[in-house]
Parts: C-alpha cells; sequence; structure tokens
C-alpha cells in the first residue's frame, strides 16, 4: 500500500529586519500613494524641521512623520483637532517595527468634531460678553498674596513655584490643587475657584487658620494634545473664572495653545512660567528701583546742602568784617543826620520868609479890610440917618398915638373925645378929638 507524505510544512522562519522590510514592500506594492483623512492630534515640530502626529477618526489610528521639506511647503500652521487630508507612503519604520505614514503633503479638509465644538462655545460666550476686553482688569503691581489652581503633579506647579521663590520669595502663595484633566477636572477646578474667591474676598478659612490676602489668581496646566486641554474648555468653568473678584491670570498649555479659560481670563500668559512672571516683578526689579530712589534723594539733598553753602559764602561775602559793617553803618547815619539838619535849617528859613510875607501882607490886608469896613459903616449910617423920624417932625410933621401907643394914620381910627398923643421935634402934645372930619 501506498502512502502519500505528510503536507505538514514547517513556517518559515525570519529575520526581523527582513521580514519588516518584507511588510514595507507588501504596503507599498498594495497602498501606495494613499491618502488618509482625519484629525490631527499630538502635533510637534522639532528643531530639525521635521512635524510628529497622528491622524485619527473614530475607529483607529495613524503615526504620522512629514519631514522638513514637505512640512516648508505648508500654507498654514497646522493644529490639534484640525480635520486634514494627508497624501503620502505607507511604511514600517524597522527601527521600532512601528507602522507610520510618511506624508508628502497636507491640507485642510474642515474642522475637527472638538474644534467645531470649541469654536461653537467661543462664539455663543463672545456673543455673551464674556469676553469683552472692557472688563480685563490690570495686574497688581505688588501683590499681597498669589492664589495658585493646578494639580499638584503637574510640572506647571513646579514651574510656577520655582518662577516665584526666584523672583518674589517674600510675597505668600496659596495653593489649591485641583485636576487638570480628564472628565472631572472642569468640575474640580470650579470648586478650586470658588474656594480661592472666598479667600480672595476676606473670609475666613474653615480651619479656622490664617491666610494670606489673596490679590491675583493662577490658572496653569503645561501643554498637551487639545484632548489633554480639553477640561479648559468648559462652559461652566468660563463663567466661574469672569466671576473672580480679584484679577485671574491663565496660563494653559504652549504659546499656541488657546483654550475658552485664556478668552475669559484677565489675561492670557503663554506659558505657566510666563503666568508666574507676569504678576511677580523680580524683588532685584524694586530693590533697584529703591536704590534709584535713595541716590536721587541723596543727590536731591546734596543739591541743597551745596545751595545753602554758596548762599551762606555770599552772604559772608557781603557781611565782611563786623568793625567794617559798624563803620559803614555810622558812615550811612552820619549821612543821614546832615541831610536831616540841612533839610530841617532849610524848612526853617522858608517857614521864616514865608511868616514875614504873611507878616507884611497881612498888616495891608488889614488895613484894607478896615478902610472897607469904615466906609460901609458910613454909607450904612447915612441911610440910617436919612430914616430918623424926628428929622421928619423937624420939618413940622406930628406923630399921632393913642392911649395904647399905637399910631394913628386914619381918621377912621379916631372917635370924638378921644385923647391922643402928638409928638413934636422939641416935645409932646396932649390933645383931644374935638371933630374928626374927612379930607
Amino acid at each position: 500500500m501506498f502512502e502519500s507524505p505528510q503536507s505538514t510544512a514547517a513556517p518559515r522562519i525570519w529575520e526581523v529586519g527582513a521580514l519588516c522590510r518584507a511588510i514595507a514592500d507588501a504596503l507599498e506594492a498594495r497602498f501606495n500613494p494613499v491618502a488618509v483623512r482625519g484629525e490631527i492630534t499630538g502635533f510637534s515640530r522639532a528643531a530639525s524641521g521635521h512635524c510628529y502626529f497622528s491622524i485619527k477618526d473614530a475607529n483607529g489610528q495613524l503615526r504620522c512623520a512629514m519631514f522638513r521639506r514637505a512640512a516648508g511647503l505648508l500654507d498654514f500652521s497646522p493644529r490639534d483637532g484640525e480635520l486634514v487630508e494627508v497624501r503620502g507612503r505607507l511604511g514600517v519604520y524597522e527601527a521600532r517595527g512601528d507602522l507610520q505614514f510618511i506624508v508628502e503633503s497636507m491640507q485642510r479638509a474642515g474642522q475637527g468634531a472638538l474644534f467645531e465644538q470649541f469654536l461653537r462655545l467661543k462664539a455663543q460666550l463672545e456673543g455673551e460678553g464674556l469676553f469683552d476686553p472692557r472688563r480685563k482688569r490690570p495686574l497688581p503691581v505688588q501683590p499681597r498674596g498669589i492664589g495658585l489652581i493646578t494639580s499638584l503633579g503637574a510640572a506647571a506647579l513646579h514651574d510656577v513655584v520655582t518662577a516665584l521663590r526666584r523672583r518674589v520669595p517674600h510675597i505668600p502663595v496659596v495653593l489649591i490643587p485641583a485636576q487638570v484633566q480628564g472628565a472631572a477636572a472642569p468640575q474640580s477646578m470650579v470648586t478650586a475657584l470658588r474656594q480661592m474667591y472666598a479667600l480672595a474676598e476676606g473670609e475666613a478659612p474653615a480651619d479656622g487658620g490664617t491666610t494670606p490676602v489673596v490679590d491675583v489668581i493662577l490658572l496653569v496646566r503645561g501643554g498637551g494634545s487639545m484632548e489633554d486641554l480639553w477640561a479648559f474648555n468648559d462652559e461652566q468653568l468660563a463663567r466661574t473664572i469672569v466671576q473672580s473678584p480679584v484679577p485671574l491670570v491663565s496660563g494653559v498649555g504652549h504659546e499656541t495653545d488657546f483654550t475658552i479659560a485664556d478668552f475669559c481670563a484677565d489675561l492670557r500668559a503663554p506659558t505657566p512660567t510666563a503666568a508666574a512672571e507676569l504678576v511677580a516683578q523680580p524683588r532685584e526689579v524694586w530693590l533697584g528701583a529703591l536704590d534709584l530712589l535713595a541716590d536721587r534723594l541723596e543727590s536731591a539733598v546734596q543739591r541743597q546742602i551745596d545751595l545753602r553753602h554758596q548762599r551762606l559764602d555770599q552772604a559772608a561775602q557781603r557781611l565782611g568784617r563786623p568793625s567794617g559793617l559798624a563803620s559803614r553803618e555810622q558812615l550811612r547815619l552820619a549821612r543821614c543826620a546832615q541831610r536831616l539838619r540841612h533839610g530841617m535849617l532849610l524848612n526853617l528859613e522858608r517857614l521864616t520868609l514865608k511868616n514875614k510875607a504873611l507878616e507884611v501882607d497881612f498888616a495891608q490886608k488889614t488895613a484894607r479890610h478896615i478902610a472897607l469896613q469904615s466906609d460901609r459903616l458910613e454909607r450904612a449910617r447915612l441911610r440910617l440917618e436919612l430914616l430918623n423920624p424926628h428929622l421928619v417932625l423937624q420939618r413940622g410933621y406930628a406923630l399921632l398915638t393913642d392911649s395904647h401907643g399905637h399910631a394913628v394914620t386914619s381918621v377912621g381910627q379916631a372917635r370924638l373925645g378921644d385923647a391922643l398923643r402928638a409928638t413934636l421935634a422939641d416935645g409932646v402934645l396932649d390933645v383931644t378929638v374935638d371933630q374928626p372930619r374927612l379930607l
């Protein structure tokens, strides 16, 4: 009986490098060139100019490398979360046995889902005025205390503490830890912020201890992908940030990373270290300013002293020896006394001459006045003499008066038998009315 040989051949044993090359050849023959659409994640640019990132969708992820020549042809800056179309060749990185996609060109294919969600929330909050620059507050120049919110295990904590210890070791720092990545991170940061706000508003801590006054708050985290930083794009966190009673600085990720928290904060710092430096003027700067002020004060005092010395020297030069000053004063007094005597003599002579002139003038004026008054008196006497009634009586007239002495000037004033008195020039006659008659 004939038996067929066994058909169970042993598998080929490959060398690792040969198998990697064989897989690379199979991929080259089966797929290349190839175009892929997906979201960028983990994008980084090396100092050499090469770019490394991954392309992903809901079902998978593919490592990518884009060398400097191809990266130099890009007309935009790739960011995590962007939806792009890349063209290139599939290959195997033999040193690690990793499947990778060598990207030869890239173009935008629209925004990724996360990025679109980010843009929608950003537009909503911006429309509500949460990003309004007018509500942004300036940072205190010399804070009395600095509040810090970050994860205890984050590298950002070490960077911030190192910067603050180097620049302002005299300012106390209040740390409230919070999660900064993951699903629970937004609520954790909201709780930490509210605790910090209570301290900033002067409320006593629950444990009854003493806590420094907080004048500014730092919310920081180190760099990462868009997914890693997604907790800082939470709406509740954004609304809590704008409620801060003191200026709040966000230092999240790297310089190219932007989150909703950055837009809501009073100031955005490109890195956690930069956030610490923004609120901490180096002590050397203030000491230098004090030294400068001290120098200026010393110079001003010295100028005043020099000025006073100069004025004192000038006064001493004007004063000279006391005896010389006394001699000058005596000479001046002698000149004043001589001028006074001369003035008094001149004034006395003027008064004497004036008195003599007045005496002569007085005598002349008195004589003229007496003559004038004598003439006026004589004329008055003559006029009075002419009015003397005795002159009239001497011409044969008589003055009749009744028994009461009243002058009788009319026949009607006398009645028959009245006794009248007739005054003549040389005497008086008593007469009786015999028969009054009218002319």
